[in-house]
């Protein structure tokens, strides 16, 4: 461990003997399903995070929560922080602070039961209809002057709509569409490559866990460099890379 990591971790210890605030186990949440995040705290994102609080001996536990309603509680102090988002959203969600060492790369992909459509960018949608999860802010921005966009609570609706030919397309993360495809037993289904955009996503905190933010960081590319968070990757996302690659 590096002498910055050390240092980081003393502070913070110091800080929960000062005034006790990280004594108690923190709340993030995500709109996220499987196999990325699970009620059982199994899935990856669960994993990674539960891995790097556990290193600077905090607690904490992942709920799961609307798409709006997720960001917005962090926002509000409801709950203590909230992931996966884009950069940036700290500037619309003021008492947030971004921890600045991406938890992914994540996809956004069509998915379509139409074998006429051919998607390369965001501009490819602007034909036809598409329905997005509420709350998906990159979604809502770059998808506004499509034929016609629905917005819907969830994505088992997202998918339930595709499956029955509601509509053209939906946009969502390249994993969990194919994890609600087979728990619906969807067919005739398939994802629209290239991605419509490959973010990096990050957790974020509510601002009065600005101490925080530093050493979760500093944690996060620890476990990249140390094998595991590749280890954790593996464990959680093996059989869905193999399937998604083929």
């Amino acid at each position: 461990m590096n002498r910055l990591i050390k240092a980081s971790i003393l502070i913070l210890g110091l800080l929960c003997l000062s005034d006790g605030s990280l004594a108690q186990q923190m709340v993030l949440t995500t709109s996220m399903t499987s196999p990325l995040s699970k009620e059982d705290q199994t899935g990856f994102y669960d994993q990674v995070l539960i891995e790097v609080f556990r290193r600077v001996e905090q607690r904490i536990k992942i709920t799961h929560l609307p798409t709006e309603r997720s960001i917005t509680n962090a926002n509000l102090g409801i709950s203590d922080g909230e992931f996966p988002r884009i950069s940036g959203l700290d500037r619309l969600y003021t008492n947030l602070m971004r921890v600045p060492e991406k938890i992914v790369d994540f996809e956004f992909v069509a998915f379509t039961w139409r074998s006429d459509i051919q998607i390369k960018d965001w501009s490819s949608c602007k034909p036809y209809n598409v329905t997005i999860v509420r709350g998906w802010k990159i979604l809502e921005t770059n998808l506004a002057d499509v034929r016609s966009l629905v917005k819907v609570k969830n994505q088992k609706l997202l998918f339930s709509l595709l499956g029955k030919h509601r509509t053209d397309i939906v946009v969502y993360s390249r994993f969990e569409g194919h994890e609600m495809i087979k728990q619906l037993g969807l067919k005739s289904i398939w994802v629209l490559d290239p991605p419509l955009a490959t973010r990096e996503m990050f957790l974020y905190l509510n601002k009065k866990h600005l101490q925080l933010v530093p050493v979760i960081a500093g944690q996060l590319r620890s476990m990249k460099h140390d094998g595991t968070y590749d280890r954790i990757l593996q464990e959680t996302l093996g059989p869905y890379l193999k399937e998604t690659t083929k």
